[in-house]
């Protein structure tokens, strides 16, 4: 069941991404682990970045959720600043995650993040008072980061 949902979703995702996010497999031999490249949004400190986005699906998929995490390091609220990148995505835990959730969906609420960082459900505490109380900072910072790290040269 899972690898016939997982090949499908894969299958729209190549063919009509939803926009700043491309999907291909990590590896074709193995559906369950995914490279995803997702643009830095317009207006966003990220803007001009491309980030490469793992995700991995459980065997348990859909009934559990995928893994999100960014190996392109990044300056955000929600994702640890460490080499995990690991992504703090309400829709993404256990009890919320719903078997009928699409990966383009996850996907497109990442990419929103980016846009609109959830300081109240920050991983990095930090960050997250940075950007609301020096907003202009955090803006800085992280399009440094976008520069050093998710800009091609």
């Amino acid at each position: 069941m899972s690898q016939k949902r997982i090949a499908k979703e894969l299958a729209e995702l190549t063919e009509s991404p939803p926009e700043g996010i491309t999907v291909e497999l990590a590896d074709e031999a193995n559906l369950y682990e995914w490279k995803v490249y997702m643009d830095g949004p317009e207006g966003s400190p990220y803007q001009k970045g491309k980030f490469l986005v793992k995700l991995s699906l459980p065997t348990g998929y859909p009934f559990k959720p995928p893994t999100v995490s960014f190996a392109t390091r990044i300056y955000h609220p929600n994702i640890t600043n460490d080499e995990k990148g690991s992504m703090c995505l309400g829709m993404l835990r256990a009890d919320e995650w719903k078997p009928s959730s699409k990966i383009s969906a996850v996907l497109q609420f990442a990419r929103q993040l980016l846009s609109e960082p959830m300081p109240d459900d920050a991983i990095e505490g930090r960050i997250a008072d940075q950007y609301n109380n020096d907003n202009n900072r955090y803006r800085e910072i992280a399009r440094e980061w976008t520069r050093k790290h998710a800009m091609a040269e």
